[in-house]
């Protein structure tokens, strides 16, 4: 089984290409966690998202955007000029 950058076993259940030609996997944690099943897009315009077993997601643009979502609905948006709280 594969493992992510927290050393958290995943399997993956769904890959592919979307009708955008943007490329994805799903992946399996286990009912463990906030959320078992999460996501990883890989966009042709350079931007990228995933979200986190323990319901947290990450959205970049690929030109300077970021944004970071806690479980919660907290956390950061980063224009390139630091970040700034939710």
């Amino acid at each position: 089984m594969p493992t992510d950058n927290y050393g958290n076993s995943y399997e993956v259940t769904d890959r592919g290409t979307n009708s955008q030609g943007n490329n994805y996997d799903v992946r399996d944690y286990g009912s463990g966690n906030a959320n078992d099943n999460t996501y990883h897009y890989s966009n042709q315009d350079g931007s990228y998202a995933y979200s986190n077993p323990n319901g947290s997601s990450y959205y970049n643009s690929g030109d300077g955007y970021a944004q970071y979502t806690k479980s919660d609905g907290s956390g950061w948006t980063d224009s390139g000029n630091g970040k700034t709280a939710k």
